[in-house]
C-alpha cells in the first residue's frame, strides 16, 4: 500500500472507527481509563494503530471487519470492498500472572500497540472528583468503579509486572500516566517512586506524564529517578475551549505549560518532551497548527490524536472529527516534526514513540510538496 494510502487509511479508521463482526476479536479491546479509550490494537503493514471499536461512531462506522482466519488476519471492507488486511497483536502473556497478594497483573498495567506498557498509577484525580471541574472527555473513573484496575498501583507492584512484560511480551517501553493528587508536585514524586523501583528490577525506558509541577526542579528529580521521556498534556490549545473543556485544568495556565515545556527540554532534550493534543473539541486546524508550530520551536513533540467520545463521560455524544478534518491537521503537522528534527522515531518512550492513538507519525515521513509544510 502507497505511504500516502496508509497514512490516510489509518486517518479514516482512527476517526470513523470500525465494525467487527466476529465481537470475540475486540475481547482485548480497552475500555475506559485516563486516556482515549474503547479502541482495539489492529496492525497493518508493519504499522500497530489503537482503532475504536465500542464508540457510538463505530457502532456506524463504513468499515466492516470480517472475523480474523486462523493466522489472526481479518480483511477490512468498505461498501463490500477490501481497502485493507489487518492482523490482531497476540493476547499479553504477563495477563496470565499475579502478584503474590492475587492482584491480576492486567489490573496494574495493560498492553498498548503490540509492545507498550501503560499504567496509571494513581487512578483517582482531584480534577475528576467534582463534574464543575472534570475533564469532560476523560473516563479515568470508569476502570477503577468496574474493578478493572486498582486505586493505587505501588511501585513494587510495577516494577513485577514490568519485568514480566518485558520477559514474557517483548515490551520495548512504558509510559506511567497519573491522575493529579492535590500537592504541588502534581504527580512527579509518586512517577518518581514509581520509576526508581521500575528501573532497579528492569532496563526499560519510561514516559512519565503528568500536570506540570508548580516547581521546574522536579523536572530534574523525574530525570535522576529514570524517567527518560516527560508528557505534559494540553488536550485543548484555546482559553475558550480549555476552559469550557477541562474546566479545572484550565485553571493551570498557558503560560505556566509553556514555561514548564522550557525547563523540562533543558532536562531531558529536544524531543523527549512531548503534549498531548485532542482535535475535534472545538479548537480549529489554525489553531492546533499555531499550537504545533511554537510546541516545534521549544523542542517540544505535538502529538495530535483524534478525540474519541467515550461512553458514560459529558463528552459520550460529541461527534468525532473527520477524516477531512485530521487530515488538514496531520499532514502539515508531521512535516513540521520532520522539520524541527523531532520525530517520533527518536523519542526514547511514551505516547509519541508509540504513535498508535494518531495517524501524525506516518505523516512524519511522508514527502509533500514545500508549499505544504508550515514553517517551524
Amino acid at each position: 500500500m502507497p505511504e500516502f494510502a496508509q497514512s490516510d487509511l489509518i486517518n479514516e479508521l482512527q476517526t470513523h472507527g470500525m465494525r467487527l463482526i466476529d465481537p470475540r476479536a475486540g475481547q482485548d479491546s480497552r475500555r475506559g481509563g485516563a486516556g482515549p479509550s474503547d479502541h482495539k490494537a489492529v496492525t497493518i503493514n508493519d504499522v500497530t494503530v489503537m482503532i475504536p471499536v465500542h464508540t457510538a461512531p463505530s457502532f456506524e462506522s463504513p468499515y466492516l471487519v470480517e472475523a480474523p482466519d486462523a493466522t489472526g488476519a481479518a480483511r477490512v471492507l468498505r461498501d463490500g470492498a477490501e481497502v485493507a488486511k489487518i492482523r490482531f497483536p497476540s493476547r499479553a502473556k504477563f495477563y496470565d500472572l499475579s502478584t503474590v497478594d492475587g492482584i491480576p497483573y492486567s489490573q496494574i498495567a495493560t498492553l498498548h500497540s503490540k509492545d507498550v506498557l501503560a499504567t496509571t498509577v494513581l487512578q483517582t484525580c482531584i480534577r475528576y472528583e467534582s463534574r464543575k471541574k472534570t475533564c469532560q472527555f476523560c473516563s479515568i473513573g470508569q476502570s477503577l468503579a468496574a474493578g478493572r484496575t486498582i486505586a493505587h498501583k505501588t511501585p513494587a507492584q510495577l516494577a513485577e509486572v514490568a519485568k514480566a512484560a518485558v520477559a514474557l511480551d517483548g515490551v520495548k517501553h512504558m509510559v506511567l500516566t497519573t491522575g493529579t493528587p492535590a500537592g504541588k508536585d502534581r504527580g512527579a514524586q509518586v512517577l518518581c517512586d514509581s520509576a526508581r523501583a521500575i528501573k532497579a528490577a528492569v532496563d526499560l525506558p519510561l514516559q512519565g506524564q503528568c500536570e506540570p509541577p508548580e516547581d521546574d526542579l522536579w523536572h530534574q528529580r523525574m530525570f535522576d529517578a529514570g524517567i527518560d521521556t516527560l508528557g505534559m498534556h494540553l488536550e485543548a490549545v484555546t482559553p475558550e475551549v480549555r476552559k469550557r473543556i477541562m474546566p479545572g485544568k484550565a485553571s493551570v495556565p498557558l503560560e505556566k505549560y509553556y514555561s514548564s515545556f522550557e525547563a523540562a527540554v533543558k532536562v531531558f532534550g529536544r524531543g523527549q518532551v512531548s503534549t498531548y493534543i485532542l482535535a475535534g473539541l472545538g479548537d480549529s486546524v489554525d489553531a492546533i497548527l499555531q499550537m504545533g508550530e511554537k510546541l516545534c520551536g521549544m523542542g517540544v513533540y505535538p502529538f495530535v490524536v483524534p478525540f474519541v467520545p467515550i461512553s458514560g463521560t459529558p463528552l459520550e455524544s460529541h461527534p468525532a472529527p473527520t477524516a477531512e478534518f485530521m487530515a488538514q491537521i496531520l499532514r502539515p503537522l508531521g512535516q513540521m516534526v520532520a522539520a524541527a528534527g523531532i520525530r517520533s522515531e527518536d523519542i526514547k518512550a511514551g505516547c509519541g514513540k508509540c504513535g498508535a492513538c494518531s495517524a501524525l507519525s506516518t505523516y512524519e515521513k511522508l514527502r509533500v510538496p514545500a508549499k505544504a509544510v508550515a514553517p517551524c
